[in-house]
C-alpha cells in the first residue's frame, strides 16, 4: 500500500482533500480507492462554476470493473478541474495523491475540513476494511 500524505484529510468514502495556501481545496480519490476500482477508463468531472455540497455525489470514476460516484468531501464552488483526466484517466491509478487529482473547490466553509479524517484515522479505516 502507498504512503498516505500527511497533509491530506479524508472522507470515509475514500475522497481526499488538500487545503492549499490560497484557501482552495484540491480533491481526489485515495490510492486505496483506485486500487479497489482497478484500471480507470473514464472520469466524469463537475464543471467549473458548479456548486457542490459536502456528502453529495459530484463526479464519477469508471473502471473496467464498475462505475463509482465520487462524493464531495467539502462544500463550495468548483474553480478548476483536471482536464488531463479526459484523455488519461489512468493518471489516477498512477498518482492518486498527485497528478490524479479531480477538481479544486473554493471552500464555502473551511471548518468542514476539520470534520474529515486525518491520515492516521484514514489508514486505520482502510486497514479495518481489509480484515
Amino acid at each position: 500500500m502507498s504512503e498516505i500524505p500527511g497533509d491530506l484529510k479524508f472522507q470515509k468514502s475514500h475522497e481526499w482533500v488538500r487545503v492549499e495556501e490560497d484557501g482552495r481545496a484540491r480533491v481526489g480519490i485515495s490510492d486505496h480507492a483506485q486500487g479497489l476500482l482497478g484500471d480507470l477508463v473514464y472520469v466524469e468531472l463537475p464543471k467549473v462554476g458548479d456548486k457542490i455540497e459536502a456528502g453529495a455525489g459530484c463526479a464519477v470514476v469508471e473502471s473496467v470493473k464498475a462505475a463509482s460516484d465520487v462524493y464531495a468531501p467539502v462544500s463550495g464552488e468548483v474553480v478548476e478541474v483536471n482536464e488531463g483526466l479526459a484523455d488519461k484517466p489512468e493518471t489516477i491509478n498512477e498518482d492518486a495523491f498527485g497528478d490524479g487529482w479531480l477538481f479544486v473547490v473554493k471552500l464555502a466553509d473551511p471548518d468542514e475540513v476539520d470534520a474529515l479524517l486525518g491520515p492516521d484515522d484514514y489508514a486505520e479505516l482502510i486497514e479495518n476494511d481489509e480484515h
